[in-house]
């Protein structure tokens, strides 16, 4: 009831607070851009459309204050084109014409007059017709008592008695008051509605674009960064082990006449070290998308790696069918990643991996009961899991308190 009350005061005071506004920016935008347009020929229209655009934008960021209450999140505040910092007074002066925003903000100065007149007058009336009605008790029998007085009850053939006057009048006090929340709730957001399309569409449509150009460096990133740690990897271990294995078989062919024993000697050395040179490149290989992923998807693909993981795992996978391969890689290498770092780092007992899908994104979820510390720092292995995830407009939160548990939740869009 609380949260009601207040969602309906929010409302309300937007509601009555923008009409002043709109009538204010309404006669500004019209005088200015009336005057301007009819004297740009003579020059003096521009300093006057260049002072109303700027006007515009002043009360266009006045309203964007007021959205993210009413919508219940953040806006975008667009970004105003700058004039060069060589640019001369007269460039200056005629800056706010060039930007396609200022004459949105104009423009929506002009649309939003009718649009604020007609919730003004449904929240004036629902509020008055509330307050009225409910308080009909208090005030009923003093007005029915006055001569010749014919009230609402007697024109509609209720009667002319006080009685009948009080009750019809606090009737329709709890009907105005049953559905004032929903009508002040629609006027408020149809008057929103319009100044975000207006005043902040803009805005997130360059906010979007900086995210998809953010995502995308973040995967070359981290695609670069995966590549250079491969290759690392190989050099400095299978390619060392496989170079040692070369060397010790060409000196036991050179023995195998002379020293047979010793001979046989090198070669089980040999063959240790190309079963160790084979785990190694299997698990370089996890950063690489394995055929069971690719052939039979993500449940099979996370089951043979939770049996790999030298910590033991919990695997609940509760979703079915095949995604987008970019989306059963991102899953699969957080997976792969965490778990490794569950490995060497964490010094858990057990860990749980639990992958689900909520509406269109699949949320993964891997925890340990391990020391804890973990974070997504720059240098740390985490935060080549942000980068990935960012190249799919996924997002990674890690809780991880020194001292444990560690729990890393990864959002993936699957839609």
């Amino acid at each position: 009831m609380r949260s009601l009350l207040r969602r309906v005061g929010i409302d309300t005071r937007y509601l009555l607070l923008g009409f002043p506004l709109a009538v204010v920016a309404f006669v500004l935008m019209v005088a200015g851009f009336s005057a301007g347009i009819g004297t740009v020929v003579v020059w003096i229209g521009v300093p006057i459309l260049a002072l109303t655009l700027l006007l515009a934008r002043g009360f266009a960021d006045l309203e964007r204050r007021m959205l993210p209450e009413v919508l219940g999140r953040p806006v975008a505040r667009p970004r105003y084109r700058r004039a060069p910092e060589s640019a001369g007074w007269f460039r200056r002066m005629v800056n706010p014409l060039t930007s396609g925003q200022s004459w949105l903000d104009l423009i929506y100065g002009i649309v939003n007059f009718p649009v604020a007149v007609v919730t003004f007058c449904f929240t004036v009336t629902w509020w008055a017709g509330t307050i009225l009605g409910l308080t009909a008790p208090i005030y009923g029998w003093i007005i029915a008592s006055i001569p010749d007085n014919h009230g609402l009850a007697e024109l509609l053939g209720f009667g002319d008695s006080a009685l009948a006057e009080v009750t019809l009048n606090t009737v329709i006090g709890v009907l105005f008051a049953i559905t004032l929340p929903v009508v002040i709730r629609g006027g408020a957001l149809i008057q929103a509605g319009l100044s975000r399309a207006m005043l902040t569409g803009v805005a997130e449509l360059h906010e979007r674009i900086d995210d998809l150009a953010e995502g995308r460096a973040a995967a070359v990133s981290a695609e670069a960064n995966a590549l250079r740690k491969l290759e690392r990897d190989i050099h400095d271990g299978p390619q060392q082990r496989l170079v040692s294995l070369a060397m010790d078989l060409s000196r036991a062919q050179r023995q195998l006449k002379r020293d047979p024993q010793a001979v046989e000697q090198m070669l089980s050395q040999a063959i240790t070290s190309t079963r160790e040179t084979l785990d190694e490149l299997r698990a370089l290989s996890r950063g690489i998308a394995p055929p069971i992923l690719t052939d039979r998807g993500l449940a099979p693909a996370l089951a043979a790696l939770a049996s790999r993981c030298t910590v033991p795992v919990e695997l609940d996978v509760q979703v079915e069918g095949r995604f987008a391969a970019a989306v059963e890689n991102t899953v699969y290498f957080v997976v792969a990643e965490s778990l490794t770092n569950i490995a060497k780092h964490s010094h858990a007992s057990v860990c749980t991996v639990t992958l689900a899908k909520t509406g269109g994104v699949l949320m993964l979820t891997i925890g340990d009961d391990g020391v804890g510390g973990a974070h997504v720092a720059k240098g740390h292995g985490l935060s080549g899991l942000a980068d990935r995830l960012r190249a799919v407009d996924g997002e990674l939160s890690v809780d991880s308190p020194v001292g444990g548990p560690t729990v890393i939740v990864a959002e993936v869009p699957c839609g």
